[in-house]
């Protein structure tokens, strides 16, 4: 099933994404359940808006595939690098994301991201599916300049839109048999497999979830394949995992 958050007539709402239209949700399904309001509205009459904000924070997992790791010329990880961005970063399909200032080098790393449904505490690799609502895509955004003289990547991968998320939530995604595709102005530049990551997903919960307590509506970022590179103000990125949809955002340079 797939859930989409959007705007319609002024109100935020969710709905199930049934063809080319939604189903109208009385509410957030994470905590409301699937109960409709008998409201069906087209897909194109709608803004599609990040399928979820965060309730306190988007953890990421840096340096998950061998090739990416080796595309930057770094050593393997033994144990997830986690990294966080504020909610802040998030936007949703077809925002901008902004360049500031600050970068003269911004880059699109294409990722598929869990979205957490219950409190997750010290879960055990073998029950992570029991606190996973769904999973969607993400694109974690990088100032790569700003990232190695920073010494820690909190400027460099958590500044404002630096999260774009979408465009909804697939709640029985088979991930094993998943792939990611990134594209910069519509050439392919990214192309990965998920069983390809260096620590899967339950292992990532695992180990997240015995050092924060994850919230329903939390979002983990599971890394991404090789082939990241620079994007300039006017390009467009689209990241799509087929199963889940295609988030497409183009840039432009601040004011």
């Amino acid at each position: 099933m797939k859930i989409a958050r959007f705007s319609h007539n002024d109100a935020i709402k969710y709905g199930i994404v049934d063809g080319a239209e939604l189903v109208v949700l009385s509410g957030d399904p994470m905590f409301a359940g699937y109960d409709t309001t008998g409201e069906r509205v087209s897909i194109g009459d709608v803004a599609l808006l990040a399928p979820v904000i965060p309730r306190s924070k988007v953890v990421c997992v840096g340096r998950n595939y061998r090739d990416h790791a080796a595309e930057l010329n770094n050593d393997i990880p033994t144990e997830p690098l986690l990294f966080f961005k504020p909610n802040t970063a998030v936007v949703g399909p077809g925002d901008a994301i902004v360049r500031p200032p600050q970068t003269n080098d911004t880059q699109w790393e294409g990722e598929l991201a869990v979205v957490i449904g219950k409190i997750a505490k010290n879960v055990k690799a073998e029950d992570a599916n029991d606190v996973i609502f769904g999973y969607t895509i993400a694109n974690d955004v990088t100032a790569r300049d700003l990232q190695g003289p920073d010494r820690q990547w909190a400027r460099a991968k958590g500044m404002d839109t630096f999260c774009p998320l979408g465009p909804a939530i697939e709640t029985e995604f088979d991930v094993s048999k998943g792939e990611i595709i990134t594209r910069h102005n519509d050439v392919e530049v990214q192309r990965g497999r998920f069983t390809d990551m260096i620590f899967d997903i339950p292992s990532i919960i695992e180990y997240v979830s015995a050092a924060f307590t994850l919230l329903p509506g939390d979002v983990i970022l599971t890394g991404t394949p090789a082939g990241v590179g620079a994007f300039q103000g006017g390009d467009s990125v689209e990241v799509e995992v087929p199963g889940i949809g295609i988030l497409r955002n183009i840039a432009r340079d601040a004011a």
